[in-house]
């Protein structure tokens, strides 16, 4: 299957791209990734320190081998020739996949050019699957046919939890600058905005959010309500993944029958 994976230009958490990317790629998947800019997705400094504690979960979040993998993944070129978000279309895709990071809060959340993947994705009966806080993305993604409701109003999907959320100022540092492909000049009171809020409002009475703060990598958190394959953080990254190709494999399962 073809297969469209959205990243921040401003910051993606490295295992968050990494994950569902390989995961894809080793089942077989043909991968086109996108960016806002059309440049390499750098990872925030932070995702790519092994040594990084959470502030607010207080556990390292960055295993040796991972970090050692986004290296090599970063040193083959893999993700150096994405193209300009502007430029996609699901009409070219089978499946759409958009990956977190604090920079997801800049320029894929709120960006309409990706809310109109989505809900071309949406439309055609797509699997759409989102982590972290890429999952903004779903929930101001609004539909013109329900009353212009967000196109996860009714359903299950995971949401990175409040009570993880940074409150110290935040600063969009990357590995891998170049003059060409600079880190963004901003610093921000946190995140950006309180996803599980605004998941709990978008899914509206009828729909659930899981965003428990006890998840870790043992007890991942996934979850799937087609179309949508979601993802609760980080250490659900490699979860998010697997499912994601159960999910794609279980729609193949026909067409080879």
């Amino acid at each position: 299957m073809k297969v469209l994976v959205v990243a921040s230009n401003y910051g993606v958490w490295a295992e968050e791209l990494q994950g569902p990317w390989d995961a894809l790629k080793q089942a077989g998947h043909d991968l086109t990734l996108a960016t806002y800019l059309g440049l390499t997705p750098l990872p925030g400094s932070i995702s790519m320190d092994p040594e990084f504690v959470d502030p607010m979960q207080k556990v390292k979040m960055n295993p040796p081998e991972l970090i050692a993998r986004i290296n090599e993944i970063l040193d083959t070129g893999e993700w150096s020739a994405p193209i300009q978000t502007r430029d996609a279309s699901m009409a070219d895709h089978d499946a759409l996949v958009v990956v977190g990071g604090a920079g997801s809060a800049l320029d894929v959340a709120g960006n309409g050019l990706v809310h109109r993947l989505v809900l071309d994705a949406y439309r055609s009966g797509k699997t759409i699957g989102a982590l972290c806080y890429a999952v903004a993305a779903l929930a101001l993604t609004r539909d013109p046919d329900n009353g212009m409701k967000s196109v996860i109003y009714g359903k299950a999907v995971t949401a990175h939890p409040h009570a993880w959320d940074f409150v110290e100022d935040l600063e969009y540092e990357v590995v891998r600058a170049t003059p060409d492909n600079p880190r963004i000049q901003l610093k921000t009171s946190g995140f950006v905005f309180p996803l599980q809020y605004m998941v709990e409002d978008a899914v509206g009475p009828l729909g659930s959010v899981a965003a428990d703060p006890s998840t870790s990598r043992e007890r991942p958190s996934v979850v799937h309500d087609a179309p949508f394959v979601t993802g609760l953080s980080v250490e659900s990254a490699q979860a998010f993944g697997h499912k994601l190709v159960e999910v794609l494999a279980a729609e193949e399962a026909p067409a080879r029958v």
